[in-house]
């Protein structure tokens, strides 16, 4: 508990620096404009991250309308075997195959297949408002939601709902500069049912909640054209009765064309559907519990 407490102060510092580049750099922007004289520039920044996953998160971005992204997903064990497994490359491994397109402007829709409880998720990404070049919004929001069926046999459930969980995100970012972009995500996790128990009262109580709110920040900074190294951290906020998550750090590279993204990175998230995640992450990076992971996007517009 004591390492969360921590760990969450740390995360509310990381919000608190992040949030006072973003008013700093904004306030910039206005002494710009204000001793220049120029003229605004709304048109959106370009690029403020290269894909539309970093990591384990979505980012801030949405393709044009009429693409098409294609993702594959990949994390396999933890490295603590060593050898055994040849530090989780051999062990159990995690995929998902994901699928978006972009009907409208500013607006994506997609669906993902994952192998861990057999998981079909339904996603929409709308981006809000966009950081403009010169004298607009000094940030971009964007709004993240899925819905996930976990479709293992029904001796697993009691009722068909309780298959269902549910994800809510706003990313709010920035592009600092031309090499280097950060953005802040609050999020809502559901699950419709959780793990339960007869108390002395033979009254049903949950080992957890059913709700879950956490934060994650992520930020990517540019070596050259193609490459880019990348960072993540995801911080539980609720307090559950037992089994709280544990805290998730990754950090990786970034290899990306005007089509295609590359990331292979370190991390403790081991689930992809980001609910599961939020809610059930039992690795601990103090334990140096951590996953080798990969991610690879395909984009066609």
């Amino acid at each position: 508990m004591k390492n969360h407490i921590k760990s969450f102060h740390y995360a509310c510092a990381v919000l608190l620096v992040t949030m006072m580049m973003v008013v700093q750099a904004a306030a910039q922007d206005d002494m710009v404009m204000q001793s220049t004289d120029s003229t605004k520039d709304l048109r959106p920044v370009k690029n403020t991250f290269e894909s539309m996953w970093i990591i384990d998160n979505q980012t801030v971005m949405v393709p044009v309308k009429g693409s098409f992204e294609f993702a594959i997903q990949h994390r396999f064990g933890t490295i603590q075997n060593g050898y055994d497994d040849f530090w989780g490359l051999f062990a159990p491994s995690n995929i998902r195959l994901g699928f978006g397109y972009t009907p409208a402007e500013k607006l994506m829709v997609g669906f993902g297949f994952s192998k861990y409880h057999v998981t079909w998720d339904f996603n929409a990404k709308y981006a809000i408002f966009k950081q403009a070049r010169k004298g607009g919004s000094p940030v971009s929001l964007t709004y993240y939601g899925n819905v996930a069926v976990d479709t293992r046999g029904k001796e697993n459930f009691v009722n068909t709902s309780d298959r269902f969980s549910y994800f809510n995100q706003l990313i709010l970012a920035r592009k600092v500069s031309d090499n280097f972009s950060v953005q802040v995500s609050p999020s809502w996790s559901h699950y419709n049912a959780v793990e339960g128990y007869y108390d002395e009262n033979d009254d049903v109580q949950g080992t957890m909640k059913n709700d879950h709110i956490a934060i994650a920040v992520s930020g990517r900074y540019k070596v050259t054209n193609a490459m880019a190294i990348i960072a993540n951290y995801d911080q539980p906020i609720t307090q559950h009765p037992t089994n709280n998550p544990n805290p998730n750090i990754s950090f990786g590279i970034e290899l990306g064309t005007s089509s295609h993204t590359f990331q292979i990175f370190a991390g403790n998230y081991y689930n992809i559907v980001p609910q599961a995640n939020n809610m059930f992450n039992a690795n601990n990076y103090e334990d140096g519990e951590f996953v080798i992971g990969f991610n690879i996007t395909r984009l066609w517009n």
